[in-house]
């Protein structure tokens, strides 16, 4: 079982955190399971009701495995799906999946320029381990089609702790936001979770 304290503290560098995620990603979907990790089913869910037709091309910012990916494909299963992740282990689970048109190993502060645009771009779950927001915005801007989305999650505490809000007032040039969700469970089965830290999730729409 992987040292749940260091997700809540934060795990540290770049470095670190991929040697954390090579290393628990054999056990991370049952983990995640176990946990009762639902927040991909409701950001797919959420993108079911808030879209107006299927997007094209779709990037899945720290894929990780391909758990919103693969959610997400249940609903959009016309999508070209491309994803990035740090961690070269998860990619390899992830391509294993078959759900995934085309997989980097990437930071997602680093976004791989692509010869297009597209339509939906995701983070989710992965908010926690951002240093710079108004570079993560910036680059998701310039990857984005006009009126394009991008939905993510982020910890309620750490919001507070980043004033979260500032950073969506820096960004209200770029993006409109069209929804942002009452305070969720995040791990209501792991035991430093349960109902002390619960996640926000919020789809914005570029100008």
């Amino acid at each position: 079982m992987t040292n749940t304290k260091s997700l809540v503290l934060g795990i540290g560098s770049q470095e670190l955190t991929k040697k954390f995620y090579d290393n628990w990603s054999n056990d991370y979907d049952r983990t995640l399971a176990d946990w009762n990790y639902k927040i991909p089913l409701k950001c797919a869910n959420l993108l079911k009701i808030k879209l107006k037709c299927e997007p094209r091309r779709v990037l899945d910012l720290a894929c990780g495995t391909g758990l919103f990916g693969n959610e997400l494909k249940k609903i959009y299963n016309q999508s070209n799906l491309y994803g990035s992740d740090i961690s070269n282990a998860s990619l390899l689970i992830a391509k294993q999946k078959k759900i995934y048109d085309n997989l980097k190993c990437s930071s997602f502060e680093k976004i791989v320029k692509y010869n297009f645009k597209f339509d939906l771009i995701s983070l989710i779950g992965a908010m926690t381990y951002v240093n710079n927001f108004n570079k993560l915005f910036d680059n998701v801007y310039l990857n984005l089609k006009l009126k394009g989305y991008f939905i993510f999650s982020h910890r309620i505490d750490l919001w507070k702790q980043n004033n979260f809000d500032k950073v969506l007032l820096h960004n209200e040039n770029k993006f409109k936001v069209k929804y942002k969700s009452r305070p969720i469970l995040y791990l209501p089965s792991n035991s430093d979770f349960q109902k002390k830290i619960k996640v926000r999730i919020i789809l914005l729409q570029k100008y």
